[in-house]
């Protein structure tokens, strides 16, 4: 067999074996989303009802093909005082969305943990559990999405019980 037949035989076997692969391979690429923007709390220093402001992202997977209006959501936020109080969440959880037209309405239901630090080296890490939703709106650039958020935070520590609220807003990117 000469050289050019081999290398055509060749070609065209890793052809026809690609075109199976390339139908598989959009299940092996994650769908989801990331999402990026600036957050307002109405946040409780054990006590003290203060609000805040910072910033709120997440990342969302829908791994379930079967169910494609169920993801698995990481959220993470950052809130900030003039006096040296910081505060970080870290939740997890799963999110129920459906597509409507251009909107996307979603509820999620998340737990996590609450790292609050003051400047005084007051720490304190406890359990947090994060109850809400929002509305992601397709804008005109491809893959990308407005979010507003509203979410309900509940922690308990040092015998109180702390309820708190965070509203966020930003862009979404859609993969």
């Amino acid at each position: 067999m000469s050289k050019t037949a081999a290398a055509v035989i060749a070609f065209v076997g890793l052809f026809l074996c690609s075109i199976p692969m390339a139908a598989q391979f959009n299940g092996l690429l994650p769908s989801g989303n990331v999402y990026g923007g600036v957050s307002y709390g109405q946040l409780t220093d054990v006590i003290n009802k203060q609000s805040y402001r910072g910033w709120n992202a997440s990342f969302e997977d829908l791994p379930f093909t079967r169910f494609p209006r169920l993801g698995l959501v990481v959220d993470g936020s950052g809130f900030y005082r003039s006096n040296g109080l910081r505060q970080y969440n870290i939740v997890g959880g799963p999110r129920l969305s459906a597509n409507i037209g251009k909107i996307r309405p979603f509820v999620h239901a998340m737990a996590g943990i609450r790292h609050v630090r003051s400047t005084d080296t007051f720490v304190y890490n406890p359990l947090v559990i994060d109850v809400g939703g929002g509305l992601d709106y397709k804008v005109f650039f491809k893959n990308f999405s407005w979010r507003v958020q509203g979410d309900y935070m509940h922690t308990h520590y040092a015998s109180n019980t702390q309820n708190d609220y965070r509203a966020s807003t930003g862009l979404v990117w859609r993969f």
